[in-house]
């Protein structure tokens, strides 16, 4: 890895820091700033950075009406049979305009962890 990508990536992750504490706070964006002395410019600046590399981390979408499969590491996926995860109906299913997903019943505790840390830096 090139020491750019490395100092990159490295900042990345202080900079998420950054955020899961403000946001874990309960304070205001400016509020949280104002007492750990973060220019509140910087702070959107950091956000802004954060969610252009999960977006460019993502699939690209040939199509907004062609589905993407995004690949479920092994680790937080269930042991369910195959045939029965496809007729059962989703116990959630959470559409944006260009994707739509759908957590069934016997989803992992680890897979909607997952999810909904993902979906904190989605707009």
């Amino acid at each position: 890895m090139q020491t750019v990508e490395m100092r990159n990536g490295y900042r990345l992750q202080q900079w998420a820091e950054i955020i899961r504490d403000c946001r874990s706070s309960g304070q205001t964006v400016v509020r949280w700033c104002a007492d750990h002395e973060v220019n509140v410019k910087s702070y959107y600046y950091w956000l802004r950075k954060i969610r252009e590399a999960a977006c460019e981390s993502l699939p690209a979408f040939s199509s907004p009406n062609e589905p993407t499969l995004v690949p479920v590491p092994p680790s937080l996926r269930t042991n369910a049979p195959r045939s029965e995860a496809i007729h059962e109906q989703a116990a959630i299913i959470l559409r944006t305009d260009a994707v739509t997903i759908e957590i069934h019943s016997h989803a992992s505790t680890a897979l909607l962890e997952q999810t909904l840390r993902i979906l904190q830096y989605v707009r």
